[in-house]
């Protein structure tokens, strides 16, 4: 058997010193077959490209931190914590994984230390940390404050995470896969009893690349304007279409080799050159400038 390594602190810190005191029966090299994953995962989306990354570092320095496991029937484990390391090792192609078997915990406090664990680890997506904050709340009738102090957060961070169940599931999906930012998504949440205009907003997000700052400020014209629609007058006039804008800046990102856009207020507006070292502004500079 393989030099057993130490204990991942964050593992540890979820256990009573009576479920780590025993090394020698609690840690050891599980072959990975044995193991099936827990169907409690609060987990629900795993991006290939970061599995794949641990994967790679798996291969290179083994796996860091026991997964978490309770012993089931026939000499098979079920997962508690650890799905992320789980599948990578499979990806890297080990045959054996070191775990911990946690005999003392029973089916809810395997799942309370699942959440618990991955919402611990910072690696989920805001849907997910928000889903993980309301099963802790719903199953075991934990106060906001309860939850934050056992996954080390504000009270304010977990009520903002929870905030976002209330979007529409196609925009939590969103936020799920960071086609639009948390912040996006709570802005949205402003919108939350317009449906249309929330999914006009959203496409305007991605089309346009609109910061969190800018989605404010458009869904603060949505909120002052009774019918919904923009007024008439002297803006839309002189507003050029956000559809031509959106041409003009892809023949100058084409033109120039780096990012433009134009930003609009009104009549007035900016545009942003982006560049990305100083020989990279001298050579935009030489360009703007190279009819002078």
């Amino acid at each position: 058997m393989s030099k057993k390594k130490g204990l991942g602190r964050g593992v540890g810190a979820l256990l009573d010193d009576s479920l780590v005191s025993n090394e020698e029966s609690k840690y050891f090299l599980c072959d990975i077959d044995k193991i099936k994953p827990n169907p409690d995962q609060p987990r629900s989306y795993f991006d290939d490209d970061k599995l794949n990354l641990l994967a790679e570092s798996i291969r290179t320095h083994g796996i860091i931190q026991p997964l978490l496991v309770i012993q089931s029937a026939g000499n098979r484990y079920t997962l508690i914590a650890g799905e992320r390391r789980l599948r990578a090792a499979k990806i890297a192609g080990e045959d054996e994984v070191p775990v911990i078997i946690s005999e003392e915990t029973g089916q809810n406090e395997s799942l309370e230390l699942a959440l618990i664990e991955n919402i611990q680890r910072q690696d989920l997506n805001p849907i997910e940390e928000a889903m993980a904050y309301s099963r802790l709340i719903k199953e075991f009738k934990l106060t906001q404050d309860q939850v934050a102090g056992k996954v080390g957060r504000k009270r304010s961070t977990v009520t903002n995470v929870l905030r976002l169940l209330k979007l529409p599931d196609t925009l939590q999906n969103d936020v799920s896969r960071g086609i639009i930012s948390e912040g996006h998504g709570r802005v949205l949440l402003r919108l939350q009893d317009d449906n249309s205009r929330m999914q006009e907003i959203r496409d305007r997000i991605i089309n346009e690349e609109l910061s969190v700052r800018q989605t404010e400020n458009l869904c603060r014209q949505k909120k002052n304007s009774p019918t919904g629609k923009p007024k008439a007058g002297i803006k839309n006039n002189d507003e050029l279409p956000a559809s031509y804008c959106r041409t003009l800046s892809t023949q100058l990102t084409n033109q120039l080799n780096t990012k433009v856009s134009i930003v609009q207020n009104g009549s007035r507006g900016k545009l942003e050159i982006a560049y990305y070292s100083p020989d990279d502004l001298d050579r935009l500079i030489s360009m703007v400038g190279a009819d002078q």
